[in-house]
This record gives structure tokens, C-alpha cells and sequence, in this order.
């Protein structure tokens, strides 16, 4: 059994029954079924379907919203935002889809030519997270219609109610059967789903635990995988940049969905020389933040995913400050029912501490002050993690070094990090590999088909024509 628990009071607000066996199977032979014939479908039956599915996000924009800041705690105008950026990417790859599944013609030396041909691969298991309960499914699943493929969502334990909202959208949309199904179960029943030969990959986003475990269990069978994990991102700020534009995004960077976003800035690299003036506008900032519940239109931020979630990052400063950290403010539970905690701003963190090497999935933000250049390149890649990066300079070469030397999938400059259905999201190092969006994230899983051809020989006397 599942339970949704409402963050920002602590009710139980519904339960929801875990497939047996015979229905798991049920639903892995309905998704076989329907890429029988999803594959042969034309390309505009499949955009069609995607833009049927963005005007039901459209028609239900607040239902959908209200169900995620219910089970997990965002405020309800980012939980709008969210629902309307999956139903712009549904129309994206309605859009320029198409043209992204061309295939591609080369002249090879001999005078033949070297097709290459976008193909389905089957089924593709989702394991998805709670924190942008729609946004992360909707990465994979509009890419996946697209493609040929076909979806199956196995997602995260608190949001089933969101789950079941995303298969209510595709089916009401005029889907064929079993071409999008959640499939409500539990970790554990997971590797013998990506065993079953009737799946062909698996994408993840998720922990570093949980990558490594999805990651062993598909290169046992030989699956294909797509991971995007964790990441401490890096904010650098050097003396050129606009301080008060920077303090202020970077806020906003740090306490985005209450500090829980893979892509969110944990760690503020800042040079020396600005280091006391963006620490002045960084700190007054992050005090004003108003937390609150998250159905108001005058709260800054919701409380944390769950109650588990909220220790979770005490636990993490109560550890950083032992080894030595200085927490200047916040960190602290909110009195009341719910799982809120202030935003914070640790410093001082040192260079052993396992802590700088952590994910921290809540609204603490740790401050590094940089020498030069050099040393903020350092600092900034001095974790296991690269996801993203921002940096914030209007010095040309500045920027021209960081692009380069940044260990990171992808960077931001003078702007808060953010995806896109246009641009390619992943990372690099133990933040995991592959990609989602974009051209790149729809080609992940499918098969780029060579079809080679003998250059054409000219016509013999005989069948010249006069």
C-alpha cells in the first residue's frame, strides 16, 4: 500500500493499492501489445496524440497542479509552472519532432551512400523521482511516443496520486492501450521488471544509490540506460558580475522546489574581492525568504518533500558543524505540523568534510570564498558530481575558461540554471550519463539503423533510350 502524506500538514490525504504479480504482468504484456503497432503508426498520428496530451494538461492545469503540492509540498505557482512547461514540451516534439527523426543520408567514398534511419527500441521503464513529480516524467514520455516507443512509469512512492493523474492524461488523450501505464510498485520489485526481456531500457533520475543499483541490474542484461543523478552545482560569482542580480538569482537558485532540484545551486563560489558585498546581499536575501503553506500566493517556498526528507538535512548540519562548518542562519524546523525548515547559509566548510562532498536536498546553501580564477575552477570541480554550473562574469575569457574547464553537463551563464524542452539535460561523473531533451534525449533510445547502398551503376547500351 502507498500513502500520500500532505508535507505541509503531516494528513494522510490517500492510499493507494501496490500491483500484485498477475496485474504487473498484466501491464508489461498490455505495453508489448501496443509496440506491435505504435512503431508502424505515421509520425503525425504520433504528434497528433502529443498535442492531444498537452490540451488535457492545458484543460487541467490547477487539477493537476493542487495534486503535486499536495503530495509533495511545492508551491502551488511552481506546481503551475511545471504542469504548463510538460505541455509546452509535449508541443515541442509535436513541433520539431519530425525533423529530428529524418534519416540521414552520406556519401561514402566508393560512390555508395550510408543511411542512417531512427528506429524504436520497445518498451522503456521510467524510475522517476518526487521532486518535479510531472517535469521528470514528462522527459522521458514525450520523447518516447515520439520514438515509437512505448512508456512504463515506475514512480516515486509519495506521488502516486501524480502518477496516476500523468496515465489519466495520455488515455484521455485518445492513446491506444498500454502505450503509457504507472505501474504502482515498490523498489524492490524493480530489477525483475528491467530482467524481463520484454524491456528494452530503463532511465532514471534519482540518487547516486539508486543509479548504481539500476545501472548494475540493466548492464546484467545487457539494457540500455539512460541516469541522471545527484549533483552539488556550483555557482561561481567573479568581480564583473552584476552583484545584486546574482545574489538574487542565486537565491531563487537555492530554495527553487525548498532547495530539492538535482540542478539547484548548492555550493557559491565567490572571489575574494566580492566575496563581503555578495555575502551582504546573499545573506539579507535568504532571511526574507517567506515559508509558508504552500497553497498561499505570498509564500517563497513549501515545506521539504516529507518529514524524512526535513531530518534528513538536519542530520547532514548537525554532521557538517561537528567537523568544524559555521551555520550563520537558519537549518531549523518551523514549529507546526508540517515539514518546513528555514533556509541557511553554512560557510567555513572544510576541505575534508564528507558534507562538501554531499548532495544537500534542501534550502542550505554553502559559501566558498575563491582566490582567483584558478581557484574557483578548483573549488568548483572539486566534488564527484557534474550535473550543471553557473557562472556569473562579464569577462569574456572568464567565461571562455569556465565553458572549458568547468567538469559539468552543462553550465549557465550570468542566469539561474534551468532545462529546456529544446536543450539537450545531464551530467557528467558520478551525476551519470546520457541525455535527456532535445534531439539527443529522443535519439537515447532508438536504434540508429545504417542501411548502406551500392552506388548506382550507369545503364548499359540496351537499355539506353534514344
Amino acid at each position: 500500500m502507498f500513502s500520500s502524506v500532505n508535507p505541509a500538514t503531516g494528513d494522510t490525504i490517500a492510499t493507494y493499492p501496490e500491483l500484485d504479480t498477475a496485474e504487473l504482468e498484466r501491464k508489461i504484456a498490455l505495453a508489448t501489445q501496443a509496440f506491435d503497432g505504435w512503431p508502424a503508426t505515421p509520425v503525425a498520428t504520433r504528434t497528433d496524440l502529443l498535442r492531444r496530451i498537452a490540451d488535457q494538461y492545458d484543460a487541467n492545469t490547477d487539477r493537476l497542479a493542487r495534486m503535486a503540492t499536495a503530495e509533495m509540498g511545492k508551491t502551488l505557482a511552481s506546481a503551475v509552472a511545471e504542469v504548463e512547461k510538460c505541455a509546452a514540451a509535449f508541443r515541442f516534439y509535436a513541433e520539431q519532432g519530425p525533423a529530428m527523426l529524418e534519416a540521414h543520408t552520406t556519401t561514402l567514398k566508393d560512390g555508395g551512400t550510408a543511411e542512417v534511419h531512427w528506429l524504436p527500441l520497445g518498451p522503456v521503464l521510467a524510475i522517476m523521482p518526487w521532486n518535479f513529480p510531472y517535469w521528470q516524467a514528462v522527459r522521458f514520455l514525450a520523447p518516447t511516443i515520439l520514438a515509437g516507443n512505448v512508456g512504463l512509469l515506475k514512480h516515486a512512492s509519495i506521488v502516486q496520486g501524480v502518477a496516476g493523474l500523468m496515465e489519466e492524461m495520455v488515455v484521455a488523450a485518445g492513446a491506444p492501450e498500454g502505450l503509457f501505464q504507472n505501474l504502482a510498485v515498490k523498489s524492490p520489485a524493480v530489477a525483475d521488471i528491467i530482467a524481463d526481456d520484454r524491456i528494452a531500457a530503463v532511465t532514471l533520475t534519482g540518487s547516486e544509490g539508486a543509479g548504481i543499483s539500476v545501472a548494475e541490474q540493466a548492464g546484467r542484461y545487457l539494457k540500455k540506460i539512460v541516469l541522471e543523478l545527484g549533483g552539488s552545482d556550483p555557482f561561481v560569482v567573479m568581480p564583473s558580475a552584476d552583484l545584486d542580480k546574482a545574489a538574487e538569482q542565486a537565491v531563487k537558485a537555492r530554495i527553487q522546489n525548498a532547495g530539492q532540484s538535482c540542478i539547484c545551486a548548492k555550493r557559491m563560489i565567490v572571489h575574494a574581492d566580492v566575496y563581503d558585498a555578495f555575502m551582504d546581499r546573499f545573506a539579507a536575501a535568504m532571511q526574507a525568504v517567506r515559508v509558508g503553506d504552500p497553497l498561499a500566493d505570498d509564500s517563497d517556498m513549501g515545506p521539504l518533500s516529507s518529514f524524512e526528507q526535513r531530518d534528513t538535512v538536519i542530520g547532514q548540519l548537525a554532521e557538517a558543524k561537528k567537523l568544524g562548518a559555521t551555520l550563520l542562519f537558519g537549518g531549523e524546523p518551523l514549529e507546526g505540523p508540517g515539514a518546513f525548515l528555514s533556509p541557511g547559509i553554512l560557510t567555513d566548510v572544510p576541505p575534508d568534510s564528507p558534507f562538501k562532498h554531499e548532495e544537500v536536498f534542501g534550502p542550505i546553501a554553502m559559501v566558498f570564498r575563491a582566490r582567483d580564477v584558478d581557484d574557483a575552477v578548483r573549488l568548483a570541480n572539486d566534488i564527484p558530481f557534474g550535473l550543471g554550473s553557473s557562472v556569473w562574469t562579464e569577462d569574456k575569457e572568464e567565461q571562455a575558461r569556465f565553458t572549458r574547464d568547468v567538469a559539468a553537463g552543462m553550465m549557465a551563464i550570468n542566469q539561474m540554471l534551468a532545462s529546456s524542452p529544446e536543450a539537450p539535460f545531464g551530467g557528467i561523473k558520478r551525476s551519470g550519463h546520457g541525455r535527456e531533451l532535445g534531439a539527443f534525449g529522443l535519439h537515447e533510445f532508438m536504434n540508429a539503423k545504417t542501411v548502406l547502398r551500392a552506388k548506382a551503376l550507369p545503364a548499359t547500351p540496351s537499355e539506353q533510350v534514344e
